[in-house]
Order: structure tokens, then C-alpha cells, then sequence
């Protein structure tokens, strides 16, 4: 942080110090002080006091040149100090910093010297902040955190940059680079922490979203999206887009709304079905920055206390480009950017976690091997629950502790601990679990022992007997994490205890049986947010896994599988009906051609306006040759066969 951006925070301007008689003076204290001694700092610098008011004596003015400002004394609970200044001093080409002595005491406080930090001016602009409320007697908001360790759900600023992470891999001059140039001619509004806006983009103007505080109750702020009336508009516009089933309507409504998020992230959609994979992370970054330039001033990212109904529609969009982002990410190799994603969206309502993100973030921290944040949401989220019971849960949590415990850093004894208490976990899982094993095998090409393949409890009955909402998620964990498995060392590890398993079951352990009757009535029927994260995920797998009852029903990629308990601020206006006309030539010509429109009939808004009355006649005209051409006559009439029991049965 420059000096100048210091002196503006302060509300200080350059230039103000007074110039005494005969010297060049820089006094730094107020008034009131003008009386205190201070002790001095050597020949040539002495510290402002007595009625004289003496400061810095230069013997030569134009060393002043080489003297940058001397106003970067030491901020104090926002405050500036009297007695602890940094002055430079020019000394032939070198200038050296001179600090000041040990601790200072004033009326009984201790003041302590200025940090390198603060002289390089690198000091963190939020520390800043907090210094300056403290000084001024400001409070902070919200209740103060019971302890310094952070909240489970958590969400670091930093780590919501994917240039963060891609600069430890890849160094800062690699990944910034070609980006200064372009953050000079940004004129956008408002710095975001999700996304950074591109000079690409259309030029910002408020599409009328909004956000406001529902209710605060117990520590949680409850907060909901807001849609104008021209939003409104806007959204029924996009709906008749998207039954048009016509990508190209949805480009004719953003280029009058370009910040209307639905349409967004269906385009977004639309090109990567066509691998245009820039093109959609670009369209879904700029529904992010259209969605948090609404926030409400109380939303917080970071604090995981703000809650958002997923059972309003307004609220899922922001679901639905944040898993978007997140998705983004992980291809883009930000593992850890990806699951600082992932916490934000759990944090929103952890409770229901209507995008079952449960079901990902082991993935992620292992993938970015944060082993020791995977082990401590185990922990702490266990007795409520039960993590255990989820397949992810019961052999990730375990490769954790393994992976801990191949580390060369930590005491002996720590890694022994570490992978007993692996071994322990991955034995549970794989009673709990029997049906992984051999997919597991199968997915890493490691053909398993006969022993293993023709025992009973691994063999192939344990993958056909396990209920179809268990198939389900084991699908989606093998789907994306079995890769997580094909290291030598943990396919070793994982042969030992599979043994260890078969010998407790050969000696009739009851927790083998206790397990088989929990797999039973655990695992009846997926609830609607396991359906909804397997729908988002993609997972070949996992999709095919899916029940009828979901499979069969229309779903739409801007709201995949609405809840049943939806709560409608508005509702979307009636559309005429065709039927209504009562023309019959009209509905016949209409079954031909959907886009058919008889005169005195008005399109609807929203739909690309190529499509006038010659256009649809044409195509009608087309339409009706081509079925002529198609019709075929029997010269030879067949015999009907009587039918003794009347016409008109179906075989």
C-alpha cells in the first residue's frame, strides 16, 4: 500500500506541515502536544517538543529531494504517533532508515515503533481499516468470534482468486502479466471478490436486481433477491425464449438486458454443449458480477452466517452460477480455489444444502490436498450428520489420513497414529460399503486377487444387492474421485486392509451384519437435492443410476428440479393459448408449423423477430409439399376382415 493511498485514508493532505523561521522544520504533533518531551534520536534529527517547536534540520535543502514524506509515523489503534517516527536520511547514493529507539511510554500506554511493513507500505488495507475503528471507539458488527480458531464453513478472500492459486504454481509474472494492461482501462462500479470484470463486457448498468434483509435471528442474517419490474419483464421474456428451443433468442434478449443473469448462464450452457469453453466461463463470470454488485451491504461472503432460501427462485440463480464457476475452476486446475467455491455454497444453506455439496468437497480438499480441513469437517460434522454414512465420506475421510500419514515432515509417532487411524476408517468403510471395492478395482485397472473376487462379501452380489439409492452414490464417488486411488503406495495400503476385512468376516464379526441391516434402511430413497447434484455433476454413471420418476420429467438447466415448496414473489402472467381461437385450420396449420402465426395474431416478446408472416408462410408452404410428397395410395383395395366383436379394438 503506497504512501499516498495511507495519507488519503487518513484524510491528511500533503504540503501542511509548518515551515518554521530560518529552518526547514516538519512538525508532525498537534498543539495540545506541543508541551511533551520527547527523547531525541541523535545529531541532525530531533523529535518535535518544547515551545520551539524544532523538528528534522536539513543543513542542505535540496537533500529534501531524496527525503520521501515524513508522515509515515506509526499508526496507533488508528492514530498517529508523537513519539515513534521513521525518518530517512540521505547519505551519499544510500538512504538508510533510521527507526526509533526501544518502546516509548506516554500517560502510562505503551507505543512501539514503526513495522517494516508499514514502512514498505505493504501492511494489508483490512488491518488498516480495523486499527482506524479501534482508534475512534467504532464497534465492530456482529457478535465477537467465540474463539480465534475460524468457523468450519469459513471463506477466505484471497482464495476466491483463481490467480491466487495459479501463481504459486505458476509464478506472478506468468499470470499477471498480460493483465496490467488491461486493469487500466476498467470503468467499472465496483470492485467484486468473485470475479474480475473484463473490458470485453458490455458497459454496466443496473439490470434491477436487488437484495434485502429478510430477518436476523440467532447469529443468522436471512437475506433474498429482489426483481423490478423490469426484470420481471426481462424474465418472462427469457422464459418464452427458452420454450422456443432457440439458442438465438436468448443473444436477441441480452443484447437489451446484457446483464440478466437466467440468460446468461442458458447461453453459458448452449456453448459448452458446442466446447466453447471460453465463452461460457466468460458469460457465467459476468452473472456473478451481475449478481454481486446486487448484494445487500450486510452480505458477507466470508463469515458464513448469511443465509439464502433456495426455495425462492430469485435465490437459486446464484446457486446455480456459483456451481457453474466452481466447475470452471476445477477443470482449470484450481482445485483450492474450487473448494473455497464449494464452502461458499454450503455456507448459504448448510442445513438443506440443496445442491448437496456434501457429495463434492471431500473431492476438492483432497484434490488440493488440505487433508487437515477434510479431517476437521469430518469431526465436527459427524455427531449431527452422521458424514460416516455417505460413501465419499466414509473412504475419503480415511485416504486423508493415510496421505497425512506419507508425509516426511511430521513426528515419527504422529504418523504412526495417523495410519492406524486410517487403516481403522478405510476397514469400516469397506464393511459399510462392500459394493465399492470391486468398481474401485475395475476403474483403476488393478485386477484383484481370487481370493478377493471369489469371496461372498466382495464377489459380485455385494454390488447387486445394495439398494439403488446406494448405487447411486457409489456411481457418483467413483466417477469422479477413483482416479484419487491409483497411487502404488495406497493401492498396497488398500490391499492390506481388504484382508484384514475378509478375516472379520470370515470369524463372524457382528459389525458385518449390523451393517448389512443399516444399508437397508438408510438407503430406501434419494432425496430431491441428491437427484439435483447428480443432474449438475454430469456424471455419465450417476445420471444413468437416476429412477424413473426423475428421468421422465422435463428438467431445465436455469432451475433443474424446482423444489416442490417453492415460494413465488410474482407470478409470471397467462399466455394465449392457441386452443383459444377456435380455428381449426388454424390449430391444423399450427401442428405443422409451431412458429405459424395467422394475422392479427402478435408474436410473442422475446422471440428473434426474423420470423414475420412471409417467412411463416413460406415455411408453411414448404411444410405442407413436403408432407404431399409423402403420401402414398394402394391401388389394390385390401379385403377387412370382419370382426364378429365390433371395429375399434386395440391389439
Amino acid at each position: 500500500m503506497s504512501r499516498r493511498a495511507l495519507r488519503r485514508l487518513r484524510g491528511e493532505q500533503r504540503g501542511q506541515e509548518p515551515l518554521g523561521p530560518g529552518a526547514l522544520q516538519f512538525v508532525l504533533c498537534d498543539d495540545d502536544d506541543a508541551e511533551e518531551e520527547g527523547p531525541k534520536r541523535g545529531p541532525g534529527v530531533r523529535l518535535p517538543g518544547g515551545t520551539g517547536k524544532e523538528g528534522v534540520q536539513v543543513n542542505n535543502r535540496f537533500e529534501l529531494i531524496n527525503i520521501e514524506d515524513l508522515e509515515d509515523d506509526a499508526v496507533v489503534n488508528g492514530e498517529r504517533s508523537d513519539c515513534a517516527l521513521a525518518y530517512t536520511v540521505a547519505s551519499g547514493n544510500k538512504a538508510r532508515a533510521q527507526r526509533g529507539g526501544p518502546e516509548t511510554k506516554r500517560d502510562g500506554d505503551v507505543i512501539k515503533g514503526v513495522s517494516p511493513e508499514q514502512e514498505n507500505g505493504l501492511e494489508d488495507i483490512d488491518r488498516i481499516l480495523e486499527r482506524i475503528e479501534d482508534g475512534r471507539g467504532l464497534s465492530h458488527p456482529g457478535p465477537p468470534p467465540p474463539s480465534s480458531k475460524k468457523h468450519t464453513l469459513h471463506v477466505e478472500h484471497r482464495h476466491l482468486n483463481p490467480d491466487t492459486e495459479l501463481k504459486r504454481y505458476f509464478g506472478a509474472r506468468a499470470v499477471l502479466g498480460e493483465q496490467r494492461p488491461r486493469q487500466r482501462q476498467r470503468v467499472y462500479p465496483k470492485c467484486t471478490w468473485l470475479t474480475t470484470p473484463k473490458s470485453t463486457w458490455p458497459r454496466y448498468s443496473k439490470p434491477g436486481l436487488s437484495m434485502r434483509l429478510l430477518e436476523s435471528k440467532k447469529g443468522l442474517s436471512f437475506f433474498a433477491f429482489e426483481h423490478s419490474e423490469d426484470y420481471q419483464q426481462a424474465q418472462h421474456k427469457f422464459l418464452v425464449a427458452v420454450e422456443s428451443m432457440e439458442p438465438n433468442n436468448i443473444v436477441v434478449l441480452l443484447q437489451t438486458s446484457p446483464y440478466h443473469v437466467d440468460s446468461l448462464l442458458q447461453l453459458s450452457d448452449a456453448c459448452r454443449f458446442q466446447d466453447d469453453q471460453e465463452m461460457a466461463r466468460d458469460l457465467t463470470e459476468r452473472a456473478l458480477y451481475s449478481m454481486e454488485c446486487a448484494f445487500h451491504p450486510l452480505f458477507s461472503l466470508t463469515s458464513g452466517t448469511c443465509r439464502l432460501d433456495y426455495r425462492r427462485p430469485e435465490n437459486r440463480s446464484f446457486y446455480l452460477a456459483l456451481y457453474k464457476q466452481m466447475s470452471f475452476l476445477e477443470k482449470r486446475g484450481c482445485p483450492r480455489t474450487a473448494l473455497e467455491y464449494c464452502k461458499l455454497i454450503l455456507s448459504l444453506e448448510p442445513d438443506e444444502d440443496p445442491l448437496c455439496m456434501l457429495l463434492l468437497i471431500d473431492h476438492l480438499a483432497l484434490r488440493a490436498r488440505n487433508y487437515e480441513y477434510l479431517i476437521r469437517l469430518f469431526q465436527e460434522w459427524e455427531v449431527h450428520r452422521n458424514l460416516s454414512q455417505l460413501p465419499n465420506f466414509a473412504f475419503s475421510v480415511s485416504l486423508a489420513y493415510f496421505l497425512l500419514s506419507q508425509q516426511t515432515d511430521l513426528p515419527q509417532e504422529e504418523l504412526s497414529s495417523m495410519r492406524e487411524k486410517a487403516s481403522t476408517l478405510i476397514q469400516q468403510a469397506l464393511i459399510m460399503f462392500p459394493g465399492v471395492l470391486m468398481p474401485l478395482l475395475e476403474y483403476c485397472s488393478v485386477r484383484p486377487d481370487a481370493t478377493v473376487s471369489g469371496h461372498r462379501f466382495f464377489g459380485p452380489d455385494a454390488e447387486i444387492s445394495q439398494p439403488p439409492a446406494l448405487s447411486q452414490l457409489v456411481s457418483l464417488y467413483l466417477g469422479r474421485s477413483h482416479f484419487l486411488w491409483k497411487e502404488p503406495a495406497t493401492m498396497s495400503w488398500l490391499e492390506e486392509n481388504v484382508r484384514e476385512v475378509l478375516q472379520a468376516v470370515d470369524a463372524g464379526d457382528p459389525a458385518v451384519e449390523a451393517c448389512e441391516g443399516r444399508r437397508k434402511v438408510l438407503y430406501q430413497r434419494a432425496p430431491r437435492n441428491i437427484h439435483r447434484h447428480v443432474i449438475l455433476s454430469e456424471i455419465k454413471e450417476a445420471v444413468a443410476a437416476l429412477p424413473p420418476e426423475v428421468t421422465t420429467q422435463s428438467v431445465m438447466g436455469f432451475d433443474p428440479l424446482p423444489p416442490p415448496d417453492t415460494i413465488y414473489s410474482y407470478v409470471r402472467p397467462e399466455r394465449l393459448s392457441p386452443v383459444s381461437h377456435g380455428n381449426t385450420v388454424a390449430l391444423f396449420f399450427r401442428s405443422l408449423l409451431p412458429n405459424y402465426t395467422m394475422e392479427g395474431e402478435r408474436p410473442e416478446e422475446g422471440v428473434a423477430r426474423g420470423l414475420n408472416r412471409n417467412q411463416g408462410l413460406n415455411r408453411l408452404m414448404l411444410a405442407v409439399r413436403d408432407m404431399m410428397a409423402n403420401f402414398h395410395f394402394n391401388d389394390m383395395e385390401v379385403p377387412r376382415e370382419e370382426n364378429p366383436e365390433g371395429e375399434g379394438d386395440w391389439d
